[in-house]
């Protein structure tokens, strides 16, 4: 399964959910919304306007979910 977390640099929340998918041992990507505006309307089109954004397979949510972070693991 793929992850992708949308991100924006100084985040808090984002960096916390780095920092638990790296201690579940899972792979991700992260894409800098401030840098990629075709990522920033993909977020948006989602229904989101917070960060980070994390879409792992068929699912995404926002904010720092360490409950659906573990359901990855």
């Amino acid at each position: 399964m793929s992850i992708t977390v949308y991100s924006k640099p100084a985040c808090v929340q984002c960096t916390a959910t780095t920092r638990a998918l790296d201690s579940a041992g899972l792979s991700y990507d992260v894409i800098d919304l401030t840098q990629n505006e075709d990522a920033l309307a993909t977020v948006e089109e989602l229904g989101y306007r917070q960060v980070p954004v994390v879409v792992a397979g068929d699912q995404h949510w926002a904010g720092f979910r360490p409950d659906k972070i573990g359901g990855l693991a």
